[in-house]
Order: C-alpha cells, then structure tokens, then sequence
C-alpha cells in the first residue's frame, strides 16, 4: 500500500519576525536598559549623601549658632547669624593662617611632585628585581597608618634621644648634640614636610610608573632614529603622554597637602606658639580646644570654601593648558 504525501514547496522558507518600531527590544527594556547605570550609581551616592552630606550641613547649621559648653550642656539653640563669619574674616589671625596654609601647601606639593615624579621614572628605567624592591618599600611606606609614621618621626627629631641629632653628632656637628627640632617655627615645618613628602611620594611614584607603562616602545624607537637624546625623547615622548597623569596627580595632592590635620597637629599641636597652625588645626584648636563649636564650624566652612576655590583656579589653568595644545 501507497501513501501519497504533498510535497513541501521547493525554495526558501519565509521567517517571519515580531518588530518592534524597527527595534529589537520593547519599549520597556530599552527605558530599563537606560535607567541602569543611574540604579548603580544609587548606591555610592546615598552612601555619600549620607556620610559627607548630613555632617557637612549640621556643620554649615553650628556656623550660624553661638555654641558654646554652657549651650550644649542645657541643650541650648542660640543663633547669631553671620557674626562667627564676621569676627573671623575681620580679625588678622585667619588671613594670617590662610595665607601660611597656602604657602605651606605650595611648598610641599612642589616637592612631592618633583622627588614622586623622578623615582617613577627611575622605577620605568630599573630592572625587573630592583623594580620590585622599590616598589615593595613604596608600598610598605605608603600602607603606613598616619599616626604611626607621625610617631616614628617624633622618636627620630627628638630633643635628646633622636636618631638624627645622633647622626649629626657623629658627622662632627657638636652643636646639634641637644637640638630642638620643634622650637621654631621653621624647623618644625621642616619635620613636618619632610614627613608629608615622604608620605606621599609612593602615590605619586607609582601613579606615575603606571603612566610610562602605556607610552608605546615604537615612539621612542622613532625619536632614537631621528637623533633625539634623553632630554629631547623625555620632553617630546614622555611628557605629553604623562601630562594627564601630571594633573590629575597635582589636584589630588592638592587637597591631600591642604587638609594635613593629623602630621602638623601630632607633631607639636600647631606650636610652638600656634606657628605652625594650618586651617584645620587653627578650627580644630578654636572649635575642641577653646570650647567655641560655632567659631570651629565658621572656620571649617571656610576652609572648604578656599580649598574649592583653589582646586577651581588649577582646574581653570589645566583646562586651559589642554585647549592652547
């Protein structure tokens, strides 16, 4: 027995699709698919919101109050309005200490940026051991908690006991048997440089090795065969290609320096004679240790609004540095 069947047309088979609009996905992935890198972001930003925020409003709120121990024991809310912002800015200590927490700034960031940037170009030209070395104890040196290191430091520029007076004794400078690295002004803002910038060269170091590991190999070939030297391949290879690097590093410093409360207030609390005070230690001395909270408040709100107004001027002069290359 035979069994006829119909033959299945010969050629193509016809596929028909569901479009949407002439796109591949609905209307409402598409909405999701765009709303998502915002939904991850949710998160970091409460997070900020909530532990920079809300302390940086109550404290923009303790500016305009008198607060003192006898409000904040009774629980007393008195309001003065500006008056904390106009016995500060017309009184000479807080331009004196802006004007010294300016400079102090400057100073250490120039020499970080200079010693960070050349032992990450020497850590681009060493061996793969020494390479390592180095980059073991920059890190060793970077990990290290602040008030530890700010601690080492005291031991070694102590009075009568310090490893450096030592040293110098041994050299054959007799007079610096007793010296008093923290009775002047100038050679306790020497120890504390000293301190910051050897904090902070690690960062820069390294930031900047990364930076030289993505300038390609053929540039400097090029630049070898049309008789460059060092300084002429440094200048017209390396220099732009870690510029970016240069900037972003600088800025970061910036605010880093600036904000050096722990170092200057460890090392002598801003003495001797408050010399040394920078503005955090001179909100946090007229805030704590003078017991006037909104004064305190005052001075930090200020001093977050200069750091913001340098921060804007660099970024201003990077900016227009980028548009004139």
């Amino acid at each position: 027995m035979t069994v006829q069947t119909e033959r299945p047309p010969s050629g193509p088979m016809k596929v028909h699709r569901r479009t949407n609009g002439g796109h591949g996905k609905p209307p409402e992935s598409r909405r999701a698919g765009a709303l998502l890198p915002y939904l991850l972001l949710l998160p970091a930003v409460a997070v900020t919101l909530v532990f920079l925020g809300y302390p940086l409003i109550n404290n923009g709120i303790l500016s305009f109050q008198n607060l003192n121990m006898r409000q904040l024991i009774q629980h007393l809310t008195e309001w003065n309005g500006i008056d904390n912002y106009k016995e500060i800015l017309t009184g000479s200590d807080f331009w004196r200490v802006t004007g010294r927490s300016i400079a102090f700034t400057a100073a250490n960031v120039v020499l970080i940026m200079l010693l960070g940037t050349l032992v990450g170009l020497l850590l681009a030209r060493l061996g793969k051991r020494m390479r390592v070395a180095l980059l073991i104890g920059l890190v060793l040196a970077w990990a290290m908690p602040v008030v530890a290191s700010t601690t080492v430091y005291q031991w070694l520029f102590a009075q009568r006991f310090g490893v450096v007076n030592w040293v110098l004794v041994q050299f054959g400078f007799d007079g610096m048997a007793d010296y008093n690295w923290l009775g002047s002004q100038m050679s306790t803002f020497f120890v504390v440089t000293l301190l910051i910038v050897w904090q902070s060269i690690p960062f820069v170091a390294i930031n900047l090795y990364a930076a030289t590991t993505t300038i390609p190999k053929e540039l400097y070939e090029a630049a070898s065969l049309d008789g460059a030297g060092a300084w002429k391949s440094f200048t017209s290879v390396t220099l732009p290609f870690m510029r970016p690097f240069l900037y972003a590093t600088t800025f970061l410093e910036i605010i880093w320096v600036f904000k050096a409360f722990v170092q200057v207030y460890t090392i002598n609390a801003g003495g001797p004679d408050r010399l040394t005070e920078i503005l955090p230690v001179y909100a946090y001395i007229e805030g704590i240790g003078n017991q006037h909270y909104g004064m305190g408040s005052a001075i930090a709100m200020l001093t977050i609004v200069i750091m913001l107004a340098l921060t804007a001027y660099y970024l201003r002069i990077v900016l227009k540095q980028e548009e004139d290359a």
